[in-house]
């Protein structure tokens, strides 16, 4: 018998023939203002939607809130800054400090309330109703768009809409894929597990980061909009479009508060600065983590003796002269039989590929190696240790019950750790310690850790004691992952840097951990498109990013894209070559015979680099600002320089024009306008504001200076940033510009740079006649360079003298014997620089040379 199909809905009638579904209400749209009070430093704003508040945090930054659930509840694993008590202070007691909100005046008019501040001023037009925020000039830095500036849709998600122009550029967003400027694009943040992305189109990737930054063409002023929320949402920079409204932007989130920090710049710098005082400064890790860190899932998987394989790996670099300071050993050190047969079971040791644990870990710092366990936060159905684990309760609950909640995970089916429990924060940290951390290391690599896979979002988490759903809190799972780690670590090892390393991670994952961009897939395109993937996190507040170098998941990269890889990894603050190649290859540095001396170059100049790279990185650590620098930050002045996304700056002092198209040989490069361009290895000097043609091999690294560079390099070659010292700097200088730069030492393992253990060289350059160097020292740190060598650009003309704090240097006008010369100075007519050297005084002195005229036959 066939049944007659039945057509069911949750509708039920209302008056007037109106439908609303079952259990919903009506959507909240916010049209005229009823009200506006001042409360202490807050503006409330009674709408006839909901309740928004207004506060001027910084004279830079002011919070808009609207309230659509209606308590404002502070509850933040997010924020370092506050100017108001928050329940998860406690919590953030360590990292939190609490200001005092900016000053500012309130006139409330009949058209509209103004508040006026130090720098920014807020007008809030109450009918129709938007806000509107400008700078000190005038500029108007926000728009809201009336009707649509604040509303909750039918579906209850969040939706703020502000006011853009077709000459908007957009930045950041985290973690994405494509081009580097987001204008008409639209971007979700729901982190997956995203191996063998697409790097051009795939969207989401892993990181959930609602920030991005607004810079106008003709204002070419930026501002930055944080969105401090951890739900699921998406981004709309332009793309829809409606003849009833303005062009636009939208952010929607899946529920939560629209609660936007909006942080005024105008310049690039200033916004990721302002951005990281509010989700924290990045961490200063260990030196070995600016090293190359090698790893493969092959090793891990061998079906035994994988340390022996490992410990193998590490003596080949060294017979190689590649250098290494890392290894990330993936998760198949944790494989064990079990009843569905060999799966990775979380803080075990399969000791068929591990024999000692212990042992192995001895062996490698032997090698002066850092060695990184993976470790997940999803535990298998058929894990040995599950039955404990639940009976601690330490894993996100179903929403139906008190059991775990169940989802995919590697190998079948899993439960998952809840972070934002306190007891499950102390299990994990206990697990953590006895069966990885006390083996011998101190360094983890937290991955897998997206909660992609827990398909219901209303399975349930303690949030330290409120609860919570797995659909509001997942995002920050990771960094509260990073959180107990880098607590764990601390405590195992008091005076040790952390070295964490994590797929995933939320705003502020800076604070604890280096990110890289997940499980690519190798290909031309993926070596491109993955530069400005890095950009944007830059942007983001996290300095410390990279991409795996070769592809994680493909067939093996062909020997002309793994030399181009390498060329543009040895720039990226994490440098990892991992892979999973699915043609059985192994991705290393010596694969292709004919090629790896291309690759050995490559990573011996990395770590020629190393002052540069460890100068800057503590400079990310004290400021936020990026290592890998977009061109339209380090050149805002230019718009031609806006929608660059494959050439960058590292620093301040090298622009890297790496060539990312196969078969090339030339290669074209924008050179911003205002600075004049020197090449890196000839000298060769060009006025910004054009297109250069340069040719290239395939051992070319294109690079340029730009005036005021102040470039320094190791001359004596290191292999291994842990066990080895860089005794002499070379300065590269261009002193057509006046410029500053702080040269950084210290151990690069403990904490002693918290105690004034360091060494800090600020190097002040000043160009003229007579160009001075001057060194100034700070700190304790015994310094380990004992040779300078300044190599000055100046192409005019040699110099009459140059002096070391007021005595001269002598001069050579032969090579061979000024490099048999233990101090003076040589013109080098090839390069068109002075070549300058002498004993490191290991204190402040000055050089000066002097380019005035000398009127030899006047004499």
């Amino acid at each position: 018998m066939v049944k007659e199909k039945v057509r069911r809905t949750n509708r039920v009638p209302r008056e007037k023939g109106i439908m609303f579904r079952k259990g919903s209400m009506p959507m909240k749209v916010c049209t005229h203002v009823n009200e506006i009070r001042r409360e202490g430093a807050t503006v409330r704003i009674l709408t006839d939607g909901v309740e928004l508040r207004v506060l001027l945090l910084t004279d830079d930054i002011v919070r808009i809130r609207a309230g659509f659930d209606g308590d404002f509840a502070e509850e933040s694993y997010t924020l370092v800054t506050t100017a108001w008590e928050d329940r998860l202070d406690d919590f953030m007691k360590d990292i939190r400090k609490r200001i005092e909100p900016a000053a500012y005046t309130l006139e409330d008019g009949a058209d509209k309330a103004v508040l006026q501040g130090a720098k920014l001023r807020v007008e809030i037009e109450k009918d129709p109703f938007r806000i509107c925020v400008y700078d000190a000039e005038g500029t108007q830095l926000h728009a809201d768009i009336v009707d649509l500036a604040y509303l909750e849709d039918s579906n209850h998600r969040r939706i703020h809409t502000s006011e853009i122009s077709p000459r908007d550029c957009f930045y950041g967003f985290g973690e994405k894929t494509g081009r580097w400027n987001k204008a008409q694009k639209f971007m979700g943040m729901s982190p997956k597990d995203a191996m063998g992305y697409d790097p051009q189109e795939t969207d989401s990737l892993y990181k959930h980061i609602p920030f991005y930054i607004k810079l106008n063409r003709d204002t070419r002023k930026a501002v930055g909009y944080f969105y401090h929320n951890t739900y699921e949402c998406d981004f709309d920079m332009g793309r829809e479009k409606s003849n009833y409204w303005k062009p636009h932007s939208r952010y929607r989130t899946d529920g939560g508060d629209i609660d936007l920090f909006l942080i005024a710049g105008p310049t690039i710098r200033e916004v990721v600065e302002r951005y990281t005082d509010l989700t924290g400064k990045p961490a200063m890790l260990p030196r070995t983590a600016l090293g190359y860190l090698g790893s493969s899932m092959y090793y891990p998987e061998l079906e035994r003796d994988c340390d022996d394989a490992i410990v193998e790996f590490i003596d080949t670099t060294k017979e190689e002269e590649i250098p290494v300071d890392g290894f990330q050993l993936s998760s198949g050190y944790t494989s064990q039989e079990t009843p569905e047969g060999l799966k990775r079971c979380v803080f075990t040791w399969n000791t068929q590929r591990f024999k000692d644990p212990k042992k192995f870990f001895r062996q490698m710092e032997e090698r002066g190696i850092t060695v990184s366990p993976n470790v997940k936060p999803g535990i298998l159905l058929c894990h040995p240790d599950l039955e404990a684990m639940k009976a601690e309760g330490i894993f996100v609950r179903s929403s139906t019950s008190d059991e775990p909640g169940v989802g995919t995970w590697w190998g079948g089916k899993g439960v998952f750790a809840d972070f934002t429990h306190a007891h499950t924060r102390d299990v994990w940290k206990k697990m953590l310690k006895e069966t990885v951390l006390d083996m011998g290391t101190s360094s983890v690599w937290n991955d897998n850790c997206e909660y992609d896979s827990m398909v219901d979002k209303d399975c349930r988490c303690d949030f330290d004691g409120k609860e919570g759903t797995i659909g509001q809190l997942k995002s920050v799972m990771s960094n509260l992952m990073c959180h107990i780690t880098q607590e764990a670590i601390q405590e195992t090892y008091p005076d040790r840097r952390p070295f964490i390393v994590c797929r995933s991670g939320h705003c502020g994952i800076q604070r604890y951990a280096q990110t890289w961009a997940g499980d690519n897939r190798t290909g031309w395109d993926t070596l491109k498109y993955n530069i400005a993937t890095i950009l944007g996190m830059g942007l983001s507040g996290q300095p410390n990013e990279g991409c795996d170098i070769g592809g994680f998941h493909g067939e093996s990269p062909e020997a002309e894209l793994f030399v181009r890889w390498v060329q543009n990894g040895i720039f990226q603050p994490r440098f990892s070559v991992h892979s999973v190649n699915t043609d059985n290859t192994v991705t290393e540095p010596w694969m292709y015979s004919g090629h790896k001396q291309y690759i050995r170059d490559a990573m011996q100049f990395r770590y020629r680099l190393l002052p540069y790279l460890y100068a800057l990185m503590t400079r990310a650590a004290e400021t936020g600002l990026p290592i890998m620098e977009p061109l339209c930050s380090a050149f805002q002045e230019d718009p031609a320089c806006y929608d660059e996304g494959v050439d960058f700056m590292l620093g301040d002092s090298l622009l890297v024009a790496n060539v990312v198209e196969k078969g090339a040989t030339t290669r074209k490069v924008y050179l911003p306008a205002g600075r004049r361009f020197y090449d890196f290895y000839t000298r060769e000097a060009y006025e910004g504001g054009q297109t250069i043609e340069v040719p290239v091999t395939i051992a070319s690294i294109p690079l340029f200076l730009p005036e005021g560079a102040i470039l320094p390099l190791a001359t004596n070659q290191i292999f291994n940033a842990a066990t080895q010292s860089i005794t002499g700097l070379h300065l590269i200088c261009a002193p057509g510009r006046d410029n500053t730069f702080a040269l950084y030492e210290d151990d690069g393992i403990t904490l002693g740079y918290q105690r004034g253990d360091y060494c800090r060289t600020r190097v002040e350059m000043t160009g003229g006649e007579r160009t001075t160097l001057a060194f100034h020292q700070e700190g304790n740190y015994p310094t380990a360079v004992e040779r300078m060598e300044l190599d000055v650009i100046h192409r005019e003309k040699a110099p009459y003298w140059v002096t070391l704090d007021g005595a001269e240097l002598p001069h050579f006008l032969h090579r061979r014997k000024f490099e048999e010369a233990e101090r003076g100075w040589y013109y080098s007519q090839t390069l068109k620089s002075v070549q300058i050297k002498y004993p490191n005084p290991k204190g402040d002195h000055t050089v000066v040379i002097s380019f005035e005229q000398f009127d030899m036959l006047g004499m």
